[in-house]
């Protein structure tokens, strides 16, 4: 019972993590009808610029407080990378997305080799924070993971406050059900899609910190995590911020027991089991909507 109890408590915590990635990911598919396939890479810039910004701060202590500074640079990037880049090919097919941010995927991993190489890296932080547990019962867990659940939480949390309650949220809804109806009803839809893009952006980033503490990372690590997260935005189903929040506890938990009673090199492929056979049964996912045939 107490190894259930731990694979379920780790599982949940990768999980919530693995939520907030998610949840970037859905804003930007619901919005704008486009799947980011660079949404693992603004996580990999983010890691970078937790390393980077960590050389500025006291010896041994965990940089959390970063979340302002790299919450804001990743919004502002995503900002840039909208106007220059998205919103040509706003209006122009799906298949120009797709080659688009497949390009922006290959073209920003190429810039972080070139400035950081691939050598894999993680923060040089002391082990005591590093490993620092604390046990719940007979069950041990992992500060920096908690720490980082705990983040995500808030931060989802936020996400369907800011849809459900503020004026830009409800905008963003209505965007995302029909954009000739918004217009015509007033709303500025190309800054709802670079507010929808850049926050997708800026999530993704913040993932990448609280994963950073826990987690080696290289240039190319990101393509794992956009494999999760897209796992995970399909299984909740497409658009659904709570179905990001389930899908993405779900993957946690999958990866947790097949990690622990299997084997690690099984993770993805129990991942794929379960949304193949999700899909099965439900093909819009789990709190997907069906479209109308007429």
């Amino acid at each position: 019972m107490q190894l259930y109890l731990q694979v379920i408590i780790t599982g949940l915590l990768m999980g919530g993590v693995y939520a907030l990635i998610t949840v970037g990911l859905t804003m930007i598919h619901g919005v704008m009808k486009i799947v980011n396939f660079a949404q693992g890479d603004f996580l990999a810039i983010g890691m970078y610029l937790t390393f980077v910004m960590y050389r500025f701060m006291p010896e041994n202590s965990i940089p959390y407080w970063l979340i302002i500074p790299v919450g804001a640079a990743m919004y502002l990037l995503g900002c840039i990378i909208f106007q220059t880049t998205i919103k040509r090919v706003i209006g122009k097919g799906d298949s120009n997305y797709i080659l688009l941010t497949i390009g922006l995927s290959i073209m920003i991993q190429n810039i972080l080799l070139l400035i950081f190489n691939a050598d894999f890296r993680t923060l040089p932080v002391s082990d005591a924070l590093r490993v620092g547990t604390f046990n719940l019962g007979n069950v041990r867990i992992l500060y920096p993971w908690v720490i980082a659940f705990a983040a995500a939480t808030i931060f989802v949390i936020f996400v369907n406050w800011f849809l459900g309650k503020t004026d830009i949220g409800r905008a963003m809804r209505a965007t995302s059900e029909n954009v000739v109806v918004a217009e015509s009803l007033g709303i500025k839809t190309g800054r709802i899609f670079i507010t929808a893009f850049a926050m997708g952006t800026m999530f993704a980033g913040i993932s990448g910190l609280l994963i950073t503490p826990v987690h080696t990372f290289s240039p190319v690590h990101g393509d794992l995590f956009a494999i999760l997260a897209m796992s995970a935005m399909v299984l909740g189903g497409l658009g659904n911020i709570k179905g990001a929040l389930v899908g993405g506890l779900i993957i946690g938990l999958v990866q947790s027991f097949t990690g622990t009673f299997l084997d690690t090199r099984l993770e993805l492929v129990a991942v794929n089991l379960v949304l193949l056979l999700v899909l099965i049964l439900k093909p819009s996912g789990l709190f997907g909507k069906q479209r109308r045939t007429a």
